[in-house]
């Protein structure tokens, strides 16, 4: 079978891009199949994947995604592939790994803005994808995905199947737990005894990285005893704001600002607890890794892994997030019983989603289109 693979930037910094990555290596080693990936800009892999130059349009920004679908589609018809699988929104596929909510929904709920002439075009080729007669077999990355999809878009239900990203287990093998600890503790100045809350985004704002810091600020001031809790941030936004709102707090010496991280799998067994109150996030491929690390996670329900956890298992689904319910939460967790306990429950559930497996479930859905003469 030779499948076309769809995505502008493979292999790049991205969910979709470094899911398309992850699956599209495992299924060139699949017997049987011929991956040709068709994209912009891409990251070679180890794999025997074949690749096709898809040019678009910069600018003006309103025209990129068109173009890009335009371009990509012409190149598929000329190379005669199979089956068509795309990571993005196109003019036609046979699978469509939907990696977010629909974007009207993202840009008016999520972002609370108006739509600007790139948005629209945007949702005019969403639409494109989502309301052809020969509608995709569609795989949202989440169950939050599906139902959003199901609110704005007459689907039936039989077209959709949940597919989760997973995790790569070769990215902690040969990490020491107690060496990551000494090394990241020591590089931000926080001492053994500190209980680490770690928090990863690389938008503050969406990832409601003020909540967290409300809730440590809540909990500290009900009881000096927890002033040992500190909060990791790892990644980018707006420093500034946050440090102030620490600062208001009084809690500006719990907040330490770690950057982007290349090593953030040390980060994630340096630390004890790991939090993600997002106001939405589709998957959130970093509660995984935390998982597949042993933390206990603090989570809301709009992030989608909350698909891979039964609260107070493997840690805690919050369904109206706030300060105070947050810092309820971290309370339990500052007993180490509590975060060990519920930390290897977290891990066990981890394992169960690798990519190697993931790529397994994609295979089988190639096989059957063979089977059925879909293609």
């Amino acid at each position: 079978m030779k499948i076309a693979v769809v995505i502008p930037k493979y292999g790049l910094v991205g969910g979709a891009e470094g899911f398309s990555y992850e699956l599209t290596e495992r299924l060139a080693l699949k017997p049987g199949l011929d991956i040709h990936v068709f994209a912009n800009k891409w990251r070679r892999g180890a794999s025997p994947v074949i690749f096709h130059k898809v040019p678009r349009i910069v600018f003006p920004r309103f025209l990129r995604q068109v173009s890009f679908a335009y371009s990509a589609g012409r190149k598929i018809l000329s190379s005669n592939c199979d089956l068509i699988h795309s990571h993005d929104r196109i003019f036609r596929a046979d699978i469509f790994t939907m990696h977010g909510i629909p974007h009207s929904t993202w840009i008016r709920e999520a972002r609370r803005k108006h739509l600007s002439l790139f948005d629209r075009s945007l949702i005019w080729l969403e639409r494109k994808t989502l309301q052809r007669k020969d509608l995709p077999l569609v795989l949202p990355v989440s169950n939050l995905v599906k139902e959003e999809l199901l609110k704005n878009y007459d689907i039936p239900e039989s077209r959709l199947e949940v597919i989760h990203p997973g995790i790569s287990k070769d990215r902690f093998e040969g990490l020491d737990r107690g060496a990551c600890r000494k090394e990241i503790r020591s590089r931000h100045g926080l001492s053994e005894r500190d209980i680490v809350v770690l928090f990863v985004g690389m938008n503050f704002e969406i990832k409601r990285l003020d909540l967290v810091i409300k809730g440590t600020a809540e909990l500290i001031a009900r009881d000096k005893r927890f002033n040992c809790l500190k909060v990791l941030a790892v990644g980018k936004g707006e420093k500034k704001r946050y440090l102030t709102l620490a600062k208001d707090l009084g809690v500006q010496e719990n907040i330490i600002f770690a950057g982007v991280a290349l090593d953030i799998e040390k980060y994630y067994l340096a630390c004890d607890i790991f939090a993600m109150p997002s106001s939405f996030d589709t998957f959130g491929i970093a509660v995984l890794e935390a998982m597949f690390a042993g933390l206990p996670v603090i989570i809301s329900s709009k992030v989608g892994a909350r698909d891979l956890i039964e609260s107070g298992a493997q840690g805690f689904v919050m369904e109206d997030p706030s300060p105070l319910e947050f810092s309820r939460r971290l309370e339990f967790f500052t007993i180490e019983e509590n975060r060990l306990k519920i930390g290897d429950n977290a891990r066990k559930s981890a394992v169960g989603h690798t990519w190697d497996m993931v790529a397994e479930k994609v295979y089988n859905l190639y096989m059957s289109f063979e089977k059925k003469g879909d293609i």
